[in-house]
């Protein structure tokens, strides 16, 4: 009489996820150099908002302006390890200072703000469409979280052209509760895509505390049921955002695949141009000004290094000229002719 077959024997031990992980990052060793020139692109970002606003204020910029003060320490920190013309960056509506932390002309950037033809977008896409072939910086998307999916298709272009690039694609703490946001994740790791996903989480998204809008509040964690493996920096130190840039690179070249970075940082104007703020303190957001401000932290340790007071009151001086002279050549720009209505657009179906 033949034996039953024995029963397999079924564990009741939930199965941990297997994920290999990067090391965690260092601050990077900056010299002195590479220090004051993390410190002028941060200036540049601050105070080309700082005038954007302004000339918001005067009429002089239409629609919607998301501002990015505060928040500069991640797109230098990341963007001055990427290489221009090989990897790709693409973002959210908030792109102003992305596109000046890879080196474009804060000319065209302030053109194109004012809806003017010498724009980077022939003053069409205005602030929140912004693209630039040449740099491999492909927007500035107005939707929350579209940028993601795209992203991920660049970085499928990267791959399958085995170029050696790598995307950079940044979301915002609001972004990560979008469906498509997973779909892309998946399918990124499913190809081990050269992609890093870099969340900026400026604790409010558009005017809720994380607190309030999210089951999961650490986000680095929200690439672990797709095996992405995620780490979480100070987002307002430029040192410690360049030493996760190193660590993703790495990942993300030798072929590992997909990597999400959260960087805690802290906007200090509210979510655009017409929204009061009402949802946090002046007193808390002071507190950050103070203590924690990427600018300042930049500032005091240039000042270790020797730098004396009076050279970084002469670069606020530089770069301030040359914040106005990119909002005059934007005032002086005449506006697109009718024409440009009918340039970059698809017509028919193929």
């Amino acid at each position: 009489m033949a034996r039953p077959a024995k029963k397999a024997v079924v564990s009741s031990q939930p199965q941990a996820p297997q994920i290999e992980r990067p090391p965690q990052p260092k601050r990077f060793k900056a010299s002195k150099d590479q220090l004051l020139q993390f410190y002028r692109q941060m200036l540049l970002i601050r105070r080309f908002e700082e005038r954007a606003g302004q000339l918001y204020g005067l009429g002089l910029i239409g629609g919607f302006c998301h501002l990015y003060i505060g928040q500069e320490a991640v797109a230098v920190g990341l963007q001055s390890a990427m290489t221009v013309g090989k990897d790709s960056v693409i973002t959210g509506y908030r792109d102003h200072g992305h596109m000046l932390a890879y080196g474009i002309d804060p000319k065209v950037i302030m053109a194109e703000l004012t809806g003017r033809a010498a724009g980077i977008s022939h003053g069409k896409g205005g602030s929140m469409h912004m693209f630039s072939v040449d740099h491999g910086f492909y927007g500035g998307h107005g939707i929350v979280g579209a940028q993601v999916p795209l992203g991920t298709g660049l970085a499928f272009k990267h791959k399958y052209a085995e170029d050696g690039g790598v995307c950079l694609t940044y979301m915002g703490d609001g972004a990560v509760n979008q469906g498509q946001v997973y779909e892309a994740f998946n399918m990124a790791k499913l190809w081990d895509l050269p992609i890093i996903y870099v969340v900026e989480n400026n604790k409010y998204a558009m005017g809720t505390s994380i607190a309030r809008s999210s089951a999961e509040p650490l986000l680095y964690r929200r690439g672990e049921a797709h095996r992405i493996p995620g780490l979480q920096v100070d987002g307002m130190d430029v040192l410690a955002v360049r030493g996760a840039a190193e660590v993703a690179l790495e990942w993300t070249r030798s072929g590992k695949g997909p990597i999400l970075i959260e960087f805690l940082t802290y906007r200090y104007r509210g979510h655009s141009m017409s929204d009061p703020a009402r949802y946090r303190t002046r007193e808390e957001v002071q507190d950050v000004r103070e203590h924690n401000d990427p600018i300042t932290h930049a500032e005091r340790g240039l000042e270790a290094m020797g730098v004396k007071e009076e050279e970084l009151k002469a670069i606020d001086k530089e770069i301030k000229d040359i914040v106005v002279g990119a909002a005059k050549f934007a005032e002086d720009a005449p506006e697109p002719d009718p024409k440009e209505l009918y340039t970059d657009v698809l017509v028919g179906s193929y």
